[in-house]
């Protein structure tokens, strides 16, 4: 089943098959302004999806017939617009396992149940916000890359133009948190950041979001450094920094 209203504020598709939850995160997003339309799974959801383009994806992990991750990853490997639309992640288990597969695959956030709706709401303008400096930053007139734009510190290399970054020259696909992320601990080797200094760095401050997410994306980007994944380095109490080198 799908709905829609009229709005000028963003098209969200929300994937959920519980009935309270999906008509619960309608009711608050449609106050807020926003076009919604809703599926009750992720199989549904596609179609929907490739029907029209939404400009963000709210989607559940565990449904029946498709779960979220099964049509995170479609997503992510198809060839259409759909590829490149962001998705936050519901998850009631709040097992960093199913998080961190999540944001491996490519999801921009996620959300554990239970929530409030204000965070919803909140969580659903950062991404909005971020996907659309990230395409004003694509879609500027390409200068030649200078100094400036790119980072090197020991194995990892970051061109802040073209927001690509490489280990040991190896191409490394990062989610826009991710490559922020790893961007503010290489610009000060050695530096031990907070939690808070991340988050604000990564998210903005006028997101909401727990600390845990710092601890999430820290681990889904040394998972990607792979071999060179101790160049994150934790400091205990405080927070992360990179290896000096």
């Amino acid at each position: 089943m799908l709905t829609s209203t009229q709005s000028t504020a963003g098209d969200i598709l929300i994937i959920e098959d519980e009935a309270d939850i999906r008509e619960l995160i309608q009711f608050n997003l449609e106050r807020e302004g926003y076009k919604t339309r809703t599926a009750i799974n992720g199989a549904v959801g596609l179609d929907a999806a490739l029907t029209r383009i939404p400009d963000l994806i709210l989607m559940d992990i565990m449904m029946p017939v498709c779960d979220g991750l099964t049509a995170l990853k479609r997503m992510r490997e198809s060839a259409s617009p759909l590829k490149n639309v962001p998705v936050i992640m519901l998850t009631a288990k709040g097992e960093e396992s199913d998080i961190v597969v999540g944001l491996e695959l490519g999801a921009d956030d996620y959300v554990t149940k239970p929530f409030s709706p204000k965070e919803i709401v909140a969580r659903i303008r950062a991404v909005l916000r971020r996907a659309s400096e990230e395409i004003a930053r694509a879609g500027a007139t390409a200068a030649p890359v200078s100094t400036g734009d790119m980072l090197k510190v020991g194995p990892i290399e970051m061109d802040l133009e073209k927001h690509e970054a490489w280990v040991k020259g190896r191409p490394l696909v990062l989610t826009l948190a991710e490559f922020n992320l790893l961007k503010t601990l290489i610009s000060k080797p050695g530096r031990v950041f907070t939690r808070d200094q991340i988050l604000e760095r990564v998210a903005g401050t006028d997101t909401y979001v727990i600390d845990r997410n710092v601890d999430v994306h820290v681990r889904a980007v040394r998972k990607k450094l792979d071999e060179e994944a101790e160049f994150i380095q934790t400091v205990r109490g405080v927070g992360y920094k990179c290896r000096e080198v």
